[in-house]
């Protein structure tokens, strides 16, 4: 074994060279950022990103090719897969609140009570939600149409996710 390098060293270096990849070309292409990142059994390699106003398929071909092309397949091989984060997998990057605002949200806040409503606002601290909801009238009997608001701590989402309508 002597001069042979260990599977957990190799799939250890493979990560942090991954890792630097990344980096450099998320920085080159400054309205990319990267959702997720894992190095899967057989050196797999899956990489999520998204972009503050989309992302094309010329931007995973970017990033796909930086870091195909500086990788050495005779050191070790591997498969790589990059795409964009679907609307499917949620929201999970405070980047991807802000380029959503003004569409509707389902937000699941960790006192497991969900909030539906428009994004009408993101910082870096918290998001604002806004819906029209029925209630009793003050006086008299009936209803009456309401407009609701909530500020919602970003520590405080358990899970968020964009609603499609049609």
């Amino acid at each position: 074994m002597r001069g042979q390098k260990s599977p957990l060293f190799i799939l250890k270096m493979l990560k942090q060279k991954v890792t630097n990849l990344l980096q450099e070309v998320l920085e080159e292409e400054s309205s990319l950022f990267l959702i997720s990142k894992e190095i899967k059994p057989g050196n797999k390699i899956v990489i999520v990103i998204d972009g503050d106003n989309g992302v094309t398929l010329n931007d995973c071909m970017k990033v796909s090719r930086h870091i195909e092309h500086n990788l050495d397949r005779e050191e070790e091989d591997f498969s790589l897969e990059v795409y964009s984060a679907g609307i499917s997998e949620g929201i999970t990057h405070i980047r991807q609140y802000k380029k959503n605002v003004g569409r509707k949200l389902e937000v699941i806040v960790d006192d497991n009570n969900k909030v539906t409503g428009t994004l009408v606002s993101a910082d870096d601290e918290k998001i604002k939600l806004q819906w029209k909801a029925r209630e009793p009238k003050p006086i008299g009997k009936g209803k009456v149409t309401v407009q609701k608001e909530q500020e919602i701590p970003y520590e405080t989402i358990v899970k968020a996710k964009v609603m499609v309508t049609f």
